[in-house]
């Protein structure tokens, strides 16, 4: 089972968020993708977000960095650690125009992108792009079905849907991996689990909690068989809030903390539930604290996951 991490400072929602991260910027970010890359992360991941109507800025907050950009600043800064869009809200966008955004990235950063997608739930960004939030759903799907073929290994790639068909237009550069990155789709939604099952590479939950997480990973190998998928989808979950040792302030009470095997024995229940990848997230008071505790995880925690 291996591990990897939502950025802090690039989404800055009320509901996950620490104080520090408002005064925060690049050259935080860029630290903390480094302690990442020098720790032995599986992945550094990037939200989505166009624009957040004024109705949901109290919680959400409107700091949403693009996710194109932020991973390609990130990829000239680090050497291995994959670059994740958890998640790009996928139907926004033409996939021509999604396909040659992500395509280069996997150029640039030498085979590093994981394109991870998902349907979205802000009508307002919707409408004010002209795209019908209600047919979100289908209209993800084939942007999906699209998408693989735009970034698969024919340059001059053909597709014809209900709603995009084009043939005979070439891109390059092309993805550095073959025949194509790894496409992960977000949500826990029975359409998402669908649509991970049937045309995923991954499965990334969106908060299911670790008692709904067994039924859900058994409906989806369910749907992957009868769709006469062969390949294992890779399926992740969100792990609690983290803190190694015992943490000298007020962390939450849902908040896993204590010693390193006592946090690597909980955390190995999701390899038992079949999860392959483990998202985490930290508690801290500054980017110090964050990296430090990033550190003694995978220095302390991370040798007992898969014991």
């Amino acid at each position: 089972m291996s591990y990897g991490m939502q950025l802090p400072i690039q989404s800055q929602s009320t509901l996950y968020a620490e104080p520090w991260e408002a005064a925060a910027g690049p050259g935080d970010l860029v630290a903390i993708a480094r302690a990442a890359d020098r720790s032995g992360f599986a992945y550094v991941a990037v939200c989505d977000h166009v624009a957040i109507p004024r109705r949901l800025a109290d919680a959400m907050g409107t700091v949403w960095y693009d996710p194109v950009a932020t991973l390609g600043y990130l990829a000239a800064a680090t050497e291995r650690v994959r670059l994740l869009s958890h998640v790009a809200v996928a139907a926004l966008r033409h996939p021509l125009l999604t396909a040659k955004q992500y395509a280069t990235l996997d150029h640039l950063s030498g085979g590093r992108l994981i394109l991870g997608v998902g349907a979205g739930h802000v009508r307002e960004e919707f409408d004010a792009l002209g795209v019908d939030f209600d047919a979100r759903g289908p209209l993800l799907d084939e942007t999906v079905d699209a998408l693989k073929a735009a970034l698969g290994p024919e340059e001059f790639a053909d597709f014809h849907g209900e709603r995009f068909a084009y043939r005979d237009l070439g891109q390059a550069p092309r993805p550095a991996q073959t025949p194509r990155p790894p496409l992960w789709v977000g949500g826990s939604s029975p359409a998402a689990l669908r649509r991970a099952a049937v045309r995923g590479d991954g499965w990334l939950p969106q908060g299911d909690s670790r008692d709904r997480l067994p039924a859900q990973i058994a409906r989806l190998r369910a749907l992957r068989e009868a769709a006469g998928v062969a390949e294992p989808a890779e399926i992740g979950a969100i792990a609690e809030p983290l803190y190694v040792g015992d943490p000298p302030w007020r962390v939450g009470r849902r908040t896993l903390t204590g010693k390193p095997e006592r946090l690597a024995e909980s955390l190995r229940a999701y390899a038992a539930m079949g999860v392959d990848q483990i998202q985490v997230r930290f508690r801290s008071r500054s980017r110090t604290e964050l990296t430090d505790q990033m550190a003694a995880f995978a220095a302390e925690v991370a040798p007992h996951l898969n014991a």
